[in-house]
C-alpha cells in the first residue's frame, strides 16, 4: 500500500482509564506511526466518554464534526485513523458515514510491519497477523451482497452471491493461515538448530520500546553496521552478532521493538522471533530517557516480556539518549509536586541507582557517552554467568579477541 503524502485525521477517546494527558501521548505516538507509514496527520479529534461507542466509536455529534471536516475538499483528507482497535461493526459504520478510508491503530501497525519485513520469516509472521486481523472483518467487504431471501416453500432462504463469496474467502484465508503456521514451524525448527549450533556462548538480548536506540547501540557494541533510523519498528528481524568485551566473547541479539497497545495478532505471530529473548542469559533493556513517557514505556516492555516468558532474567536497564534529556526547573515559590518534566538527570540517576543499584546505566549510544561503563557492567554480569556455567573455568574466554 502506497500511503506516501496522504493526509489523515486522528481520533482518540478520553475515558476514566485514559485521561487527557495520556490520550495526547497516545495520539503523539499514533502521529509518529502514521508518519512512519508515510501519512501526514493534519488534525486531531478527541471526545470525553465513559467508553468508546460500540457502533461508531465516538458519539453522533463528534462523528458529524469529523464528517464535515473530511467532506471539505480543501482539507484533502483520505484517512481517518482511530487510536484503538475497531470492531468489525464500528469499521463498517464509520466507513458508511465518513466515506473515506478508515484505519485503526492495529491495522496501521500491521501495514508498517508489512512494509518493513525483509526476510521470509518476518514476512510470514506479518502475513499471518494480517490474516488473523482480517478474518473477523471479512463481512464488510461484501456488504453490497448480503444474504438474500429467495423463493421456495416454507420461507426457505437461498444463499445470495455475497454469502457464497464470503464463505469462499473465509475458507481461502483459513487455508492460508494453516499454511503460514506450517511454514513458520519449519522456519522455527531451522532457527532452533542454528541457535543450538552456536555452542555454549552466553546470549545477551537487547530489548526495549520501539525507537529507543537498540540498533544504534547494537552497531556500537558489535562494531558492525545494523540498520537504524528515527522511525518506529526500524528493526523487525532479529540480528545476532558475536561481540567481545575485555576478551570475553558472547552473542548479542537486537530484537523487534515493543509498543503500547501492541496488536494481539502481532504478539502471537512474533513470539518465535522473540525466542532470542526467551533463550537469552542476560537482557539489556534500552529505554529512551528523553521521552516524556519513558516510565510507561519501560512498563510496557516489562508486560510484553512477561507475556512471552515467565522466567525472570538478569537485566541491565540502559537509559539511552541522555544527550537529548531536558527538564524545566521549578520556580522557588512553586509548591506543586514535581513531575517528570521537573526532574533533572542527576536526580533521576540518584533515584534509579538507589532502586536498581548497579543494574542500571545512563548512556548515549549516538554520542558514545558512558559506553565503557555499560561494557564494564555487561562484562561483570556475563562473567558471573560463565562462572556459574563453567565453575572450573574451562570455557571462560571462548574465541576471545574477534572484535
Amino acid at each position: 500500500m502506497n500511503l506516501a503524502s496522504e493526509k489523515a485525521v486522528l481520533v482518540g477517546v478520553i475515558t476514566p482509564e485514559q485521561n487527557e494527558e495520556k490520550v495526547k501521548e497516545y495520539l503523539d505516538e499514533l502521529d509518529f506511526l502514521a508518519a512512519t507509514a508515510g501519512i501526514r496527520a493534519v488534525k486531531r479529534f478527541t471526545q470525553r466518554m465513559e467508553k468508546p461507542h460500540p457502533i461508531t466509536f465516538v458519539g453522533s455529534g463528534k462523528l458529524d464534526e469529523i464528517r464535515k471536516y473530511t467532506e471539505n475538499e480543501d482539507n484533502e483528507i483520505e484517512w481517518v485513523i482511530f487510536d484503538d482497535e475497531l470492531s468489525p461493526k464500528q469499521l463498517r459504520n464509520l466507513e458508511a458515514t465518513l466515506k473515506v478510508k478508515i484505519m485503526d491503530r492495529t491495522s496501521l501497525i500491521l501495514n508498517i510491519f508489512a512494509s518493513r519485513a525483509q526476510t521470509a520469516h518476518a514476512k510470514a509472521q506479518v502475513e499471518l497477523a494480517q490474516y488473523n486481523y482480517m478474518l473477523p472483518r471479512l463481512k464488510r467487504l461484501w456488504t453490497h451482497l448480503e444474504r438474500q431471501s429467495g423463493g421456495g416453500s416454507g420461507g426457505f432462504r437461498m444463499r445470495g452471491p455475497g454469502e457464497t463469496q464470503l464463505e469462499t474467502d473465509r475458507r481461502i484465508i483459513l487455508n492460508k493461515i494453516s499454511k503460514l503456521k506450517e511454514d513458520l514451524k519449519a522456519i522455527d525448527k531451522q532457527k532452533f538448530n542454528q541457535r543450538k549450533n552456536r555452542g555454549k556462548l552466553v546470549r545477551v538480548a537487547l530489548v526495549g520500546y520501539t525507537n529507543a536506540g537498540k540498533s544504534t547501540l547494537m552497531t556500537l557494541l558489535s562494531k558492525t553496521e545494523v540498520f537504524a533510523e528515527n522511525k518506529l519498528f526500524a528493526t523487525l528481524d532479529t540480528t545476532v552478532r558475536k561481540v567481545t568485551v575485555e576478551n570475553l566473547a558472547f552473542l548479542l541479539a537486537d530484537t523487534v521493538g515493543f509498543i503500547r497497545k501492541l496488536p494481539t495478532e502481532l504478539v502471537e505471530s512474533f513470539k518465535s522471533t522473540l525466542d532470542e529473548v526467551r533463550e537469552a542469559d542476560l537482557l539489556i533493556h534500552v529505554a529512551d530517557v528523553s521521552h516524556p513517557a519513558f516510565e510507561e514505556q519501560i512498563e510496557t516492555v516489562a508486560q510484553t516480556l512477561n507475556e512471552i516468558t515467565c522466567e525472570v532474567k538478569p537485566t541491565i536497564l540502559a537509559f539511552n539518549k541522555i544527550d537529548a534529556f531536558s527538564y524545566v526547573e521549578k520556580e522557588a515559590d512553586d509548591l506543586t509536586p514535581k513531575t517528570r518534566q521537573n526532574i533533572s538527570l542527576d536526580e533521576l540517576k540518584q533515584t534509579r541507582m538507589n532502586k536498581l543499584h548497579e543494574n542500571c546505566v545512563f548512556i548515549s549510544a549516538r554520542e558514545k557517552q558512558n559506553i565503557e561503563e555499560l561494557k564494564s557492567l555487561m562484562y561483570k554480569k556475563i562473567r558471573e554467568i560463565h562462572v556459574q556455567r563453567f565453575p572450573y573455568g574451562d570455557f571462560l574466554y571462548p574465541d576471545g579477541g574477534d572484535n
